[in-house]
């Protein structure tokens, strides 16, 4: 991974479009998710749109010559996949039937604060720095859950928390385990996390709709296509031709444009609390990362 960014115009150009990619599109994800769980069952929603996108992109991998990956590849991308997937981005899903996009965008935005909570399991103790960070993320949630959705939809609440720590274990797991290389291991991941949450969706006995509406259809092809394949592809690049504090920067714009995004096209309102609890965990997600921008 560079240290630098790129010196190449043509480079530096791509980072920037690949930067406001992530920005825009996972910051939209969370709107999208509340629209598609409307009509279509939140784990079978997300299993399905992974499984689809992890064989797109595996079999364009291997169409351009990509390495097919290894058994070991696979079996490594099984616990990742799971816990990024399968509890990350299902717990979302499960959440936003009560929860508004713009709350649940806010909450998942600690998860590098999770990420430095739990690195010392991993035999990386937190810095000051990070322990500061932390205190002052955990008093964003706690001035978001003091009122409003949280406090009225605590079993939501407790489901959506889930996420960030579900994240930030796997990216920390993803750093120790000899994954397959570049996009390869984001398809591995995808398609394994989807079907361990198909078989979450055929437990809590749900089922695919008749006839969904359309809007949540159009939801969910764009969180397919976009969330994942685009985003990913995206956040794939960046890591690889970026600064880690750059490729990371989603992390504490998401929160700000998905709330946004929820007032401005869900209707969504944005309350004292929930600009607060922004403001918080943004300040602490950049006093978290920023050790990052001096290595």
């Amino acid at each position: 991974m560079n240290a630098t960014l790129p010196t190449q115009p043509g480079d530096r150009r791509l980072v920037l479009v690949s930067l406001a990619a992530v920005y825009v599109i996972w910051g939209s994800t969370y709107l999208a998710m509340r629209i598609a769980v409307d009509g279509i069952p939140p784990l079978v929603m997300a299993s399905s749109r992974f499984v689809l996108s992890g064989v797109v992109l595996l079999t364009f991998l291997r169409l351009r010559g990509a390495p097919w990956p290894t058994l070991k590849e696979w079996a490594y991308a099984l616990p990742v996949g799971t816990l990024m997937f399968s509890l990350g981005n299902a717990t979302v899903a499960v959440a936003e039937q009560h929860l508004s996009s713009g709350v649940a965008a806010v909450v998942c935005g600690t998860m590098p604060l999770c990420t430095a909570a739990l690195s010392g399991l991993f035999g990386e103790k937190p810095t000051r720095r990070e322990w500061v960070g932390l205190v002052m993320g955990f008093a964003g949630v706690v001035v978001l859950a003091s009122g409003g959705e949280l406090a009225a939809e605590p079993k939501s609440a407790a489901i959506l928390c889930v996420a960030p720590v579900a994240w930030a274990l796997a990216s920390l797991l993803a750093r120790k385990l000899p994954l397959a290389r570049g996009l390869m291991s984001a398809a591995t991941q995808m398609v394994l996390g989807g079907v361990m949450m198909a078989l979450f969706a055929l437990i809590a006995g749900e089922h695919v709709p008749a006839a969904p509406p359309l809007n949540a259809v159009l939801a969910w092809a764009y969180l397919a296509v976009f969330g994942s394949l685009v985003g990913y592809s995206a956040y794939t690049y960046l890591l690889r031709n970026a600064r880690p504090a750059v490729a990371t920067s989603y992390s504490y714009v998401n929160p700000a444009i998905a709330v946004a995004i929820g007032a401005a096209a869900g209707g969504e309102t944005i309350g004292g609390r929930t600009i607060a609890a922004v403001l918080l965990i943004v300040a602490a997600t950049v006093v978290v990362v920023r050790k990052e921008r001096r290595g």
